[in-house]
């Protein structure tokens, strides 16, 4: 069992699994502001130019195939409320794709300086050969002979 958890304990001190988890809450509050930007901004705009179209109001009536009771409610097909989704879906992949693009940029400008910097130092001498090596001590070996 203590095995079990020191892997668990491995497993959740990874930084990926930090931050998929705070990607997780962070996506989550993301998607409740964009629902919300949808829903009581974007839509009501829209409305206008459809004519004051409320698209949550945008339901079929379906039929039903046995007896009710008179005070239960209509059953339906809530099309305008999926229409609503698909707008947030898009604002939410817009703002997704523009925070990637931004990260991408800053992350090409980082590397295009890294290597801007290591191309500005200079570079090490290059190492003597092996029969350069060689050639060195047979001549310090001269040397020493004299």
């Amino acid at each position: 069992m203590k095995k079990f958890f020191a892997e668990f304990k491995a497993f959740i001190n990874k930084g990926n699994v930090l931050g998929l988890a705070v990607g997780v809450i962070i996506g989550g509050a993301f998607s409740t502001i964009t629902t919300s930007l949808t829903n009581d901004i974007i839509m009501p705009i829209v409305s206008i130019f459809l004519g004051g179209v409320d698209f949550s109001s945008m339901t079929v009536k379906l039929p039903t195939f046995y007896k009710v009771a008179a005070d239960a409610a209509p059953n339906t097909l809530n099309y305008g409320n999926f229409i609503s989704a698909i707008i947030n879906f898009i604002i939410l992949a817009l703002v997704v794709f523009c925070i990637m693009k931004a990260f991408n940029a800053a992350s090409d400008k980082m590397k295009k300086k890294q290597e801007a910097e290591a191309a500005a130092a200079p570079a090490a001498p290059p190492e003597p050969s092996s029969e350069e090596k060689l050639l060195t001590e047979i001549r310090d070996l001269l040397a020493q002979k004299k």
